[in-house]
């Protein structure tokens, strides 16, 4: 008796099944990682431009760069001593937007560095009387608010 060596239709549309559940289940654990990968590598870059600000600080008489992504990178790049070449895009940025940094407190002596986060809605300032505001559960930042600087 002949018997053919092949799969049937409901054979196959099983396994396609079984296919189909396992990668369902690991697209979304796959995004969550992406995101906490993401999460660490905003940390790490606004340490090093926290780092970049204070050493602008101490090298300018005691000023700190002008507000804003755009006279961050022109101050930080163009500072003597180099300090860093380039501030780094927010990877959660859905324009590929820089960091914002926003200065502010009485005198403007204090600053903030954040990431919009997973979210892409995150936004911070600093009030009149040097406490930071976050809106948005996602905002990621840094100060250099001893008691208030996050990561």
């Amino acid at each position: 008796m002949l018997r053919n060596r092949g799969f049937t239709i409901i054979e196959l549309l099983i396994v396609i099944t079984v296919i189909a559940i396992l990668v369902g289940i690991a697209l979304p654990r796959f995004k969550g990682m992406q995101d906490e990968g993401n999460i660490a590598k905003v940390k790490g870059e606004l340490r090093t431009l926290q780092t970049a600000v204070e050493s602008y600080y101490i090298h300018n008489n005691n000023a700190y760069p002008a507000t804003g992504a755009a006279a961050l990178q022109t101050a930080l790049a163009s500072a003597v001593p180099s300090i860093i070449n380039y501030v780094p895009t927010d990877p959660f940025s859905s324009t590929g937007a820089d960091y914002v940094y926003v200065m502010g407190g009485t005198n403007s002596k204090f600053y903030i560095i954040y990431s919009v986060g997973p979210g892409g809605n995150g936004s911070a300032v600093i009030t009149d009387d040097a406490v930071v505001e976050t809106n948005g559960a996602s905002c990621i930042y840094i100060s250099n608010m001893e008691a208030d600087t996050q990561p």
